[in-house]
C-alpha cells in the first residue's frame, strides 16, 4: 500500500478520535446520498467570569450557580469558581482594578450543586475580586452563574446584575457614558494561562475617540483588570459605544456603569452587528428609555423602530425610524415608550440592511427614587435559555416573538434551600410581548433558576426582570436569555473510501 494511502487512513482515524463524535458506516451500495443532518450533543466544557462586583463599601453580593438537567450529558461532572488575581496591566488608567496585595482571596464564594439544584453564596464589601469559573462533564451543559449586586447609597446605588459571562475576541457595548455624573467601568477578565492583548476603541457622536490606550491592554493570566472609560479620553460623551477586540488570547468583558442620581447596572456585550435586531422586556412602568446605535461599517443605516406590545406590534410617535451614521454613536430618547404595557422594541431595516449594535437604557422610578438598567440587543432563546437567580415576587419573565407566533415551555428548578420543579407552557403571538407569571416552585425556599425552551413556532427573545426589597427606590435589573450554548452542532461523517483512490 503506498505511503499517501496509509497516511490518508491514519488522517480519518485520527479525526475521528479527536472528535469522538464521528460515526463510520459502511457506503450505501445503490450510490446515493446518505448524508445526515448534524446531530446536537451536549457541551462538555464550559468557561464563565464574574467581573469585580462593586467599589463600594455597602455592596451585598450573591452569585448563584446553575446547571439545567440536559438529555445525554456525561454522567459525571464539576463545577469550579475560583478568584482572579488583581490586574497590573500595561495600559491601566487607574481604575477599580487597581488592587493592592492582600485582597480577599481563598475559598471560592458558590460552591456549585448536582444539575438541576442551584447553589448560592455571599460576599460583602469593596474588595470582592472577580471569578474565573469551569464547568465539566455533566455540569458543563447551559452552566450559568449569576451575580446580583445591592448597594445601599452612593453612585450606582440599587441593583446591579449581571450573567457571568464566556470568554470571547470580539464585544461591543452601546449605551456606556464618559459624563461627569457617570462613573463607567470596562472590565476585563482572563480565564487562561497567558496573557491577553486587547485593543479599546470608543466611538461617540462624532466618530472615532483618540485614546491614552492606543497600543492596546495588556491582561495578565487568570487575572481581572478594570478601567475607568473616562480616563481613557478626554471627550465627555453622553452616548458612547466601547470597542473590546482582542488581539491574542481571550477574555471575558462587561461594562460597569454607575449613574450619580439613577443608580446604575452592568451593560453586557451586545449582539452581533446584525440589519435585524430585538431588544426584549423594557418594564411597562418604564419612566424614560433611550436607544444607543452603532454601526461599525462604511455605510449609514436606516432602521424602522417598533415596539412589540401584548397587542402587536406598534411604532412610537415621532420615532418611527432612524439614521445611524457610519462610525458614530446615535442616541434616540424614546420616553416613556411602553406606557403602562409590556415591550420590547424590535429594529429592521428600512432599505438595504446594514449591521447595526443597539442597547437601550431604561429608568423605572422619579425623582430621588429612580434607578436604571440597560438591555442590549440580543439573540433568540433557541433550544434553551438559563436564568439564575430568581426570587418570588420579584421576578417578571418578558417573551418576544416578533415574527411568527411561539409556544414556549418554561421549568422553574428547585430552591437553594428547598421546593419542587414546577413547569409550564405559554404561547406567544407572533409581533407580541408578554410579561408571563414564570412558574414558582412549590414549597420554595431560597432562590431558583428558570430554563426557556423554544417548543414550535418561530423565533422567541426573551429577558428576566428583577427587582430589589428596597421599598424607597424602584431597584431593578434586567438579563437578556439567549440560547445558553448547552448543545453544539456535530456533523455525522461517512466513511468514503474513494477519496483514497483520487
Amino acid at each position: 500500500m503506498k505511503r499517501t494511502t496509509l497516511s490518508l487512513i491514519a488522517g480519518a482515524t485520527a479525526l475521528a478520535a479527536v472528535t469522538g463524535f464521528a460515526a463510520v458506516t459502511t457506503p450505501d451500495a445503490t450510490g446515493a446520498d446518505t448524508a445526515r443532518p448534524a446531530a446536537r450533543l451536549p457541551v462538555e466544557r464550559t468557561s464563565l467570569s464574574c467581573p469585580a462586583p462593586s467599589t463600594s463599601d455597602l455592596a451585598e453580593t450573591s452569585y448563584t450557580s446553575f446547571t439545567p438537567v440536559t438529555k445525554g450529558a456525561a454522567e459525571k461532572g464539576a463545577a469550579t469558581l475560583t478568584t482572579a488575581e488583581p490586574g497590573d496591566a500595561s495600559g491601566d488608567t487607574g481604575g477599580a482594578g487597581d488592587a493592592e496585595e492582600g485582597e480577599k482571596t481563598g475559598k471560592p464564594v458558590v460552591q456549585p450543586e448536582e444539575p438541576g439544584t442551584p447553589a448560592t453564596g455571599k460576599t460583602s464589601g469593596a474588595d470582592t475580586p472577580a471569578l474565573i469559573g469551569t464547568a465539566e462533564g455533566s455540569h458543563a451543559p447551559g452552566w450559568t452563574v449569576q451575580q446580583t449586586t445591592e448597594v445601599a447609597a452612593g453612585t450606582g446605588r440599587g441593583l446591579q446584575g449581571v450573567n457571568c459571562t464566556a470568554p470571547d475576541t470580539e464585544f461591543w457595548f452601546p449605551g456606556a457614558a464618559t459624563v461627569t455624573d457617570r462613573t463607567d467601568y470596562l472590565h476585563l477578565t482572563n480565564p487562561d494561562d497567558s496573557a491577553a492583548v486587547v485593543d479599546i476603541e470608543l466611538y461617540g457622536k462624532d466618530g472615532a475617540l483618540k485614546t491614552t490606550v492606543a497600543d492596546g491592554v495588556t491582561v495578565p493570566p487568570h487575572a481581572g483588570e478594570s478601567l475607568l472609560l473616562s480616563t481613557l479620553s478626554d471627550v465627555r460623551e453622553t452616548d458612547l459605544t466601547v470597542h473590546v477586540g482582542v488581539r491574542s488570547g481571550r477574555v471575558g468583558a462587561a461594562v460597569q456603569a454607575l449613574d450619580d442620581k439613577t443608580g446604575g447596572d452592568w451593560l453586557t456585550a451586545a449582539a452581533a452587528p446584525a440589519g435585524d435586531l430585538v431588544l426584549p422586556g423594557i418594564p411597562k412602568d418604564a419612566t424614560a428609555v433611550r436607544l444607543v446605535l452603532f454601526t461599525p461599517g462604511g455605510t449609514d443605516a436606516d432602521l424602522k423602530v417598533r415596539l412589540a406590545s401584548p397587542s402587536g406590534l406598534i411604532t412610537p410617535a415621532g420615532n418611527e425610524t432612524v439614521r445611524v451614521k457610519a462610525g458614530m454613536t446615535t442616541g434616540v430618547d424614546l420616553g416613556e415608550a411602553t406606557r403602562g404595557e409590556a415591550g420590547s422594541l424590535v429594529l429592521t431595516p428600512t432599505g438595504r440592511a446594514v449591521p447595526v449594535v443597539a442597547a437601550v437604557r431604561v429608568v423605572r422610578g422619579k425623582g430621588g427614587e429612580q434607578e436604571s438598567a440597560f438591555i442590549p440587543a440580543t439573540g433568540p432563546v433557541g433550544a434553551r435559555a438559563t436564568s439564575a437567580d430568581n426570587r418570588a415576587r420579584s421576578t417578571t419573565l418578558s417573551l418576544t416573538a416578533p415574527g411568527e407566533a411561539a409556544q414556549v415551555r418554561v421549568t422553574a428548578s428547585a430552591g437553594t434551600e428547598g421546593g419542587t420543579a414546577a413547569t409550564e407552557t405559554y404561547t406567544i403571538k407572533g409581533g407580541t410581548t408578554q410579561d408571563v407569571a414564570a412558574p414558582v416552585p412549590a414549597g420554595l425556599e431560597g432562590t431558583y433558576a428558570l430554563t426557556v425552551e423554544t417548543v414550535s413556532g418561530g423565533p422567541v427573545y426573551a429577558s428576566r426582570t428583577l427587582t430589589g426589597q428596597d421599598d424607597d427606590v424602584a431597584s431593578f435589573t434586567v438579563q437578556t436569555l439567549p440560547d445558553d450554548r448547552g448543545t453544539v452542532a456535530v456533523p455525522n461523517a461517512d466513511e468514503d473510501l474513494s477519496v483514497l483512490q483520487r
